[in-house]
């Protein structure tokens, strides 16, 4: 056994653990696949000998015959419902499987590491997601139960042609051969053609996902045409995966369709010779056969038929299921050991040796050494890439640092409780998100015990409160995907408003005024006065003039504090902060 058949065994049995709780479903659905299996192969019989035989070639009895094809077709009804409840149930269990997995999925990303988030595309992710999952459920819904049932229904229909005629079943099943070797080439083939597809599909996903995303970047540099370009590079990628099945079943159904004509007429021929030598006044049993063998063939060689497209719809999930899998077991999260849920955060904030690498020892903070005191509002300067950000990410610990320690008060803020920390911390950054929702919603992030009346207060305090209320809506006025029918200071204000009202007892502010016209940043500058006032404030800012009166200005430069001190202590020691305070002050002359 190959070692990727051994990982699909594999990832197919850990499937099989989120049935467990669907269980009576499950079996209940099973016996109904069961029962049809069993029912199926049975009819023929029945028709053959209870109502052609006695009732239409012997007695030709029109009340019998009557009789009897009506519980024909009551069993035929049975038949459907039998047909429904599997159906129903199958699928039933696969939407519950799907819905469990994807609660995991979905909660298993959302605490991974900003790196993870950094470095895989969001159109993988949401292939993950979606396409992925909805490809693990044809495992339930129309794979598993109904690859058992056809299974049943194979042997049983053997075992019957067996026990009438053993030698025109034999005749009839010399095609079958063929067929076993077709079907496992085709297995093989679609096989890889979904593996194909899966790629396709996810590099597609990003690529569409990433464009209209950046759809302002595009059309600013008129790339519009060579995008498209690209896209139907992609797409006729995507397209010739799906061609690659295509030739498959179309290569495979009509052969199994003439396969199953060969062994009608290998039935007809045989039957035809036994005829001859059968005396004139008893053919009628053959006729009788010739109907059974016709139906049972029909029903032999579409089981096996359909196997091969169930097979590979399973195999399809297995491997869908393998990647989803992959994420599942990736722990790429932050490691919440922490348990303190005591500290208190008006306290002195320490960065003690502290070294950070995205990668490896590609170190993007060098010994970083800071004291913030309780209350104080401390202003980190520096070139792009300095490090500022960086910082502010440790302290929230979207990002784990590799060396030193961080404390508040005396806390290391690796032994406080991840959700505890970042309650107590509030960041506004540069490039506010907003999700498709209300403004309250925004504002609240969905928290109930934040009040209506608290938001309202909050607005009123920033000065947004006037602004909103000409909104059609007004605080339930949905504002779109990340708030496109605001603009960029709206949306900044917003985010204010948004920490103000969790009440923070420290407040990050990440180049939160670098992008606003000056109406919005005088209602920011007021929001920022009150935010700060009474709490330990870190700004990262762009525009020196909003950092003047900061009691402490921490200035970086490539991942180092070079100078730190007050807006007059750092003019007058004639350094770095100097000369980027002249060059602003120049460029704005």
């Amino acid at each position: 056994m190959s070692n990727k058949t051994k990982v699909n065994i594999s990832i197919f049995k850990r499937l099989l653990q989120y049935a467990k709780s669907y269980k009576k479903s499950l079996g209940l659905a099973l016996f109904c696949t069961i029962l049809l299996a069993l029912s199926g192969p049975t009819r023929p019989l029945f028709i053959g000998h209870f109502i052609v035989q006695k009732y239409i070639i012997s007695t030709q009895d029109s009340s019998k015959l009557l009789f009897w094809c009506s519980i024909l077709i009551i069993w035929l009804i049975l038949e459907y419902i039998l047909q429904f409840v599997a159906t129903y149930l199958s699928n039933l269990v696969a939407q519950g499987i799907i819905l469990t997995i994807r609660k995991n999925l979905f909660k298993h990303l959302s605490n991974f590491k900003m790196h993870y988030f950094d470095k895989t595309p969001i159109g993988t992710i949401v292939t993950r997601l979606v396409s992925d999952l909805e490809a693990i459920t044809d495992v339930f819904a129309s794979g598993l139960i109904e690859i058992l049932g056809d299974l049943i229904s194979l042997v049983f229909i053997i075992l019957i042609m067996l026990f009438v005629n053993w030698k025109l079943t034999l005749l009839t099943l010399i095609p079958i051969p063929l067929l076993i070797i077709a079907t496992k080439i085709f297995a093989k083939a679609m096989q890889r053609s979904f593996q194909l597809e899966s790629k396709q599909v996810t590099k597609l996903n990003t690529f569409v996902q990433e464009r209209l995303t950046g759809m302002a970047i595009v059309q600013l540099f008129s790339r519009q045409n060579q995008e498209f370009e690209a896209f139907k590079e992609i797409n006729k990628g995507h397209r010739q995966a799906h061609i690659n099945a295509v030739w498959a079943f179309s290569i495979f159904f009509p052969l199994v369709e003439i396969l199953s004509s060969i062994s009608v007429a290998f039935l007809l021929v045989f039957i035809a010779f036994q005829i001859d030598g059968v005396a004139p006044e008893n053919p009628q049993s053959k006729y009788v056969e010739v109907i059974e063998f016709t139906f049972w063939i029909n029903m032999l060689f579409r089981p096996i038929r359909q196997l091969a497209d169930k097979f590979n719809v399973l195999q399809r999930g297995v491997v869908r299921a393998e990647r989803v899998f992959e994420v599942l077991d990736l722990q790429d999260n932050i490691q919440d050991n922490g348990t303190n849920t005591v500290c208190e955060f008006d306290q002195i904030i320490q960065f003690k040796n502290v070294y950070f690498a995205y990668q490896q020892e590609e170190w993007v903070l060098k010994n970083i050494n800071l004291t913030i005191d309780k209350g104080e509002t401390v202003a980190f300067v520096g070139a792009t890439g300095s490090g500022k950000s960086s910082i502010v990410n440790l302290l929230g610990r979207f990002y784990e640092f590799q060396k030193g320690d961080i404390f508040i008060g005396n806390f290391n803020v690796k032994d406080i409780e991840l959700s505890y920390l970042r309650n107590n911390i509030a960041i506004v950054l540069q490039d506010v998100f907003l999700f498709s929702d209300t403004i309250h919603n925004n504002i609240t992030l969905g928290n109930n015990e934040i009040s209506r009346e608290q938001v309202i207060n909050a607005s009123k305090a920033v000065g947004a409160h006037e602004f909103i209320e000409k909104l059609p809506g007004q605080y339930d006025y949905n504002i779109g995907e990340r708030g496109g029918v605001l603009s960029s200071g709206q949306r900044q204000i917003l985010a204010f408003i948004r920490a103000y009202v969790y009440n923070p007892t420290i407040l990050i502010l990440d180049e939160a005024t670098s992008s606003i016209d000056n109406e919005s940043e005088l209602m920011i500058q007021k929001a920022t006065e009150k935010l700060t006032k009474g709490r330990t404030s870190i700004v990262i800012a762009h525009r020196l003039s909003t950092i003047q009166s900061a009691n402490k200005i921490v200035v970086l430069d490539k991942g180092e504090i070079i100078e730190q001190g007050s807006h007059t202590e750092l003019l007058q020691m004639n350094g770095a902060y100097n000369r980027l305070y002249e060059k602003q002050f120049t460029e704005h002359k």
